[in-house]
Order: structure tokens, then C-alpha cells, then sequence
């Protein structure tokens, strides 16, 4: 039974960071309540964070009385368990759920959940928000070990980025909830007659139960917006982490059961569905008429397969694009190249939103140093890449570890698809010899050849760009059309300083659905977002169907029923 006096107390302490976040989203200006620098978080956090990591090791992962538990998975690599990409076995063991008995027990706390109303599920989801800020060391070395990111990322888009892109959709969800009063009085005149009357109520009713499928390499990030979305619109969230990235997420579905309890709700209302090795369970959940919202990010073929087939649910997917860059002309050309090398290089190219294709003119570009030819700007873009990372311990800051072999497998194929403008190389970290850290590749293509096209217009997901010769600027314009509508992309970028060629790479964009930078030369790089500002996709190309995080992300989560009586 849910406590009054606890709702009482989170609506005072959160109730300020809400209005603040609905502030944030109305005029999109920087806001954060989540610090990014480590040392924000106490002076011993970062070694309390780093015990309590070690501390889940080898262990197993209890989630209390959580229903349908029908025996244990993950543990040792040899049965199935996460192994970081820097070499250490985890050996965290999970509950695994009989789907059966959870998914009706998760049901069971619908109602409370739902008559609670938008505002108490909001405070009880920011509470949830600030359990695990308060934990943001202990998640970055869960997210670090399972993703490959190096640890400052890991920290920061792993912590307080993540947790920013959750706060975000719980504004949007309240904002949209709110939209329509709860209750009003209805009265429409007759003339001489008395006028009719009627009291009418204004109920947000969640669809049902969420399934929130995980990915590997960004847990938190990615799944946060949907699980926060579709918690504080009243739905219960049964979270399937990805096989080799479970902690991170389990850590968070406990958090949740705990704050839920705690105010007095069912805590089935957030749970986990982890799996056994080539159990392959988000097929099946997929289909199971109880889930009637589905989150997910990951491969174009099964993003693809739940839209098509996961009839009964609402699907939100963020898939595969192959994102461009447009380089036209630059009146920076030293901060052009900069911001490019650290952009291809950043985890290791394993960002959704990381370039693949730069479209150059083969006669070359214009710049504030002087005309460029093509092998000139592939040639310094190189040498950049090469000086950002020829320190190795900056390169193990940066790049962080290939989260699986398939990456590395890309990597290695994409040296043979044309001319090597600048070689992967091998990184040794320090403190994790097993570690695969590999430096971006950058192969150059002729967009005017048949036998190139294969390449560049496949997403090669991992640390491999390919720079393009094309015959003009107006050539890069119509392959970048071609590529967002056909391939899709998260991201675009450009960089010309004529107004004219501006404004025609701004129309490709807004037609084909594209967010786009443009002349990014300082520290704002194309495959970053900044939550409350930001969107990230857009939902209207074929790289994803919904944009983190708008309106629309939210508001098919619930729909709204009307109770009328007679006054």
C-alpha cells in the first residue's frame, strides 16, 4: 500500500528538480543536475565506487522476492557470464524468471501504479534517478566492464549523461500526462431549457507491461529513456539487458524495486529477464500479448523483425545508420581536422552516432590555409588521428576496448576495401594486457566507382571511416540524400562556409529527417548529445523510429480515458 507521508517527502525533495527539468526541455538551454566530474561525488567515492564493483564480482546478484525465479544464469565465463572487454571474468550470477509467473505478478501492480497520477510516479522516478547518482562511481566500473568504455566515459555517458536522458523522459512523460486536466466541469446551454451538465474525469491509463531490450555497448544511456518513459507513464518495465552487458541494468532494475517498495508500491513493477547463453528470450517476450511497449537499440535486422511482428506492442527502435560528414570548404581548417580525429576516434568508433562516410570533392576543398586537394585533407586528417592518439595512454583514455570480436573482425576486413590512409594500430593498456584497443582505420574510397559503393553504403560499425572522393559539392549532397533515405543516419555533419551550400545541405537534412552540425571546430563533437537540448535521431529516417527524447516518445505510453457523469 503506497505511503503518503513517503510520496509527501519525495514530491519535496524532487518536485524542484522536476519543474526545473520542464523548464529545461521548454527552452532547451544547458541544464544538468547530474556533475560530471568524478571528484563531485565525495572524496572517497571513487574508491567506494570501485569496492562496491569488486564486491558484486563472483557473486550472485540478489534481487530479493522478485516472482517466477526458476534458478540462476551467468556466473563463470565457461557458463555464460559477462566478461569485460579488458580481460576480467565478472562472474556475476542473475535470477533467471519464469516469464509465466513474472510477467502476471508484474501486472498485478498496474492499478496502484496507475490511480498514484503522473506527479508521484514522477518524484518516485527521480528518486530512483538519484539512488543511482548517488552511485555513479560503482555503475561507471559496471558500464566500463561490460561496454569496453574507458572509464571517464564510462563515468560521465554512463552515469550522469544517462541519468540526465532518464530525467528527460520523465519530464516529457509528465508533461504529456498533464496535458489534458484531470478533472472539468461541462456545461453547454439548452436556450430556454436548463443547460446540461456534466462532471468529467481525465485518467492517464498505462498500455501494460514495457520490455526494454538492452544493448551492449551504451546499457544505461540507451536504456533509460525507455525505461524512465515508460515507468512514469505508468507501466511496468521487465528489463532484458543484452547477454554480455547484464550489471550494469540489474543494478538498476534493483534500485528501482528498492525506491518502489519504499513508497509504498509493488515493486514487480520494475524487474529483470536475464537469460541463459543462446536462450534468445527478446523473440519470444517480444511477441507475448502482456508486453504492449518494446524499447530497443541495436541491429537494423532485428529492430526491423520487432516492428514488423510485435504487432500487439508499441516499438521503439533505434537501429543502424551510416552517418556522413560533408566537408564543402572550412574556415578552420586546424580545428576541422581536430574535431573530426577526436569524433572518429572516441570509444572506438562504437557510438551510433560516430561518422563513417566523409564526402570530399576530389578537387579538393577551400580553406583558411589555403586550397586543399582530396589526398591533402585525407592526408592531415590522418596525421591528426594519428597525433591525438600517438601518446598511448591518451589512446586508452579515448578509444577505450572493441566490445566484442565482430568489431575487431570489421576493422580488419575494412583495411582490404581500398587504399589505407591511415593504419589501425595495436594499443597495449597498462593495467589490462587482454584488452583489444585498436586505433581508427581510415580507407580511401571513389564514390564514382560501382565497386566502392558496397562499402560506403554499409554501416561498419567500430573504428573504420571511409574518406570518399566525390566529383563536387552538389555530388556529396545527392549521395548524402541518398544515404540517409536509403541507409539512414543518427547523425550529419558539414562543414562550407558559402551560405548557398549551407543552406542546401540544411534542406537535404529537413527533408530526409537528419540532425545535423554544422562547422563544429571546438569542443562539441557530432556524435554528442546534451540531454534537455539535444535530440538524438530524429524518427524519421530509417536509423531509428523514435528521437531521444520528444513528445512523441512518450505520449503512445498512455492513453487517456474519460469517466463523464451526470452533474
Amino acid at each position: 500500500m503506497q505511503s503518503p507521508q513517503k510520496l509527501t517527502q519525495l514530491t519535496e525533495t524532487h518536485r524542484p528538480t522536476l519543474d526545473q527539468a520542464l523548464e529545461a526541455i521548454r527552452t532547451r538551454a544547458y541544464w544538468s543536475p547530474h556533475p560530471e566530474h568524478p571528484k563531485a561525488y565525495g572524496e572517497s567515492a571513487a574508491a567506494d565506487g570501485l569496492a562496491a564493483f569488486e564486491a558484486l564480482r563472483n557473486t550472485r546478484f540478489d534481487l530479493g522476492d522478485q516472482p517466477g525465479t526458476d534458478g540462476w544464469v551467468g556466473g563463470p565465463a565457461s557458463e555464460g557470464g559477462e566478461v569485460s572487454p579488458y580481460g576480467p571474468e565478472l562472474g556475476v550470477s542473475y535470477p533467471h524468471a519464469d516469464v509465466d509467473v513474472l510477467l502476471p505478478a508484474m501486472r498485478a501492480g498496474m492499478g496502484a501504479w496507475r490511480d498514484a497520477g503522473p506527479e508521484a510516479r514522477a518524484v518516485v522516478c527521480l528518486e530512483i534517478l538519484a539512488r543511482i547518482s548517488a552511485r555513479t562511481h560503482e555503475f561507471a566500473h559496471a558500464v566500463m566492464h561490460t561496454s569496453g568504455q574507458a572509464f571517464m566515459m564510462a563515468l560521465q555517458a554512463g552515469g550522469p549523461h544517462a541519468q540526465d536522458r532518464g530525467l528527460e523522459a520523465v519530464a516529457y512523460a509528465y508533461a504529456e500526462q498533464t496535458r489534458v486536466p484531470a478533472a472539468a466541469d461541462w456545461s453547454k446551454p439548452q436556450g430556454k431549457r436548463d443547460p446540461l451538465n456534466l462532471s468529467k474525469s481525465f485518467v492517464a491509463v498505462p498500455r501494460g507491461v514495457s520490455l526494454l531490450v538492452g544493448c551492449n555497448t551504451f546499457p544505461t544511456w540507451n536504456g533509460y529513456p525507455g525505461l524512465f518513459a515508460s515507468l512514469a507513464t505508468g507501466n511496468p518495465v521487465l528489463v532484458k539487458p543484452h547477454p554480455r552487458a547484464v550489471l550494469p541494468l540489474a543494478m538498476t532494475v534493483k534500485a528501482a524495486r528498492e525506491v518502489l517498495a519504499e513508497a509504498g508500491f509493488d515493486p514487480n513493477l520494475v524487474a529483470l529477464a536475464a537469460e541463459r547463453p543462446d536462450e534468445g528470450i527478446a523473440k519470444s517476450l517480444a511477441l507475448r500479448p502482456e508486453i504492449k511497449i518494446i524499447d530497443y537499440t541495436g541491429s537494423t535486422s532485428f529492430g526491423d523483425w520487432l516492428e514488423a511482428n510485435a504487432r500487439q506492442a508499441q516499438v521503439y527502435t533505434e537501429k543502424a545508420g551510416v552517418n556522413t560528414v560533408v566537408v564543402d570548404s572550412t574556415d578552420d581548417y586546424r580545428g576541422m581536422l581536430s574535431n573530426l580525429a577526436f569524433s572518429l576516434s572516441l570509444y572506438s568508433g562504437q557510438m551510433c552516432t560516430t561518422p563513417q562516410n566523409l564526402l570530399i570533392p576530389r578537387d579538393g576543398i577551400s580553406t583558411d590555409a589555403g586550397a586543399k586537394s582530396y589526398e591533402e585533407v585525407v592526408g592531415d586528417l590522418a596525421k591528426s588521428v594519428g597525433g591525438l592518439l600517438g601518446d598511448d595512454a591518451r589512446a586508452n583514455a579515448l578509444l577505450g576496448a572493441l566490445v566484442n570480436p565482430d568489431v575487431k573482425a570489421r576493422l580488419d576486413t575494412a583495411a582490404g576495401l581500398g587504399e589505407v590512409a591511415l593504419p589501425s594500430r595495436e594499443v597495449t593498456h597498462p593495467d589490462f594486457p587482454d584488452a583489444t584497443v585498436r586505433t581508427p582505420v581510415i580507407v580511401k574510397l571513389d564514390g564514382a566507382k560501382p565497386d566502392a559503393e558496397a562499402a560506403y553504403m554499409s554501416e561498419c560499425f567500430g573504428p573504420v571511416s571511409f574518406a570518399v572522393a566525390v566529383d563536387s559539392t552538389t555530388a556529396a549532397l545527392d549521395l548524402l540524400r541518398r544515404t540517409v533515405r536509403e541507409k539512414g543516419a543518427m547523425t550529419v555533419g558539414a562543414y562550407t562556409t558559402s551560405p548557398e551550400v549551407e543552406r542546401a545541405i540544411e534542406e537535404v537534412c529537413l527533408e530526409e529527417s537528419a540532425q545535423l552540425s554544422l562547422n563544429l571546430t571546438g569542443g562539441v563533437y557530432v556524435n554528442q548529445t546534451a540531454a534537455f537540448s539535444d535530440f538524438h535521431g530524429s524518427g524519421g529516417n530509417p536509423a531509428a523510429n523514435a528521437a531521444l527524447c520528444d513528445g512523441a516518445f512518450v505520449s503512445n505510453r498512455f492513453r487517456t480515458v474519460e469517466v463523464r457523469r451526470q452533474a
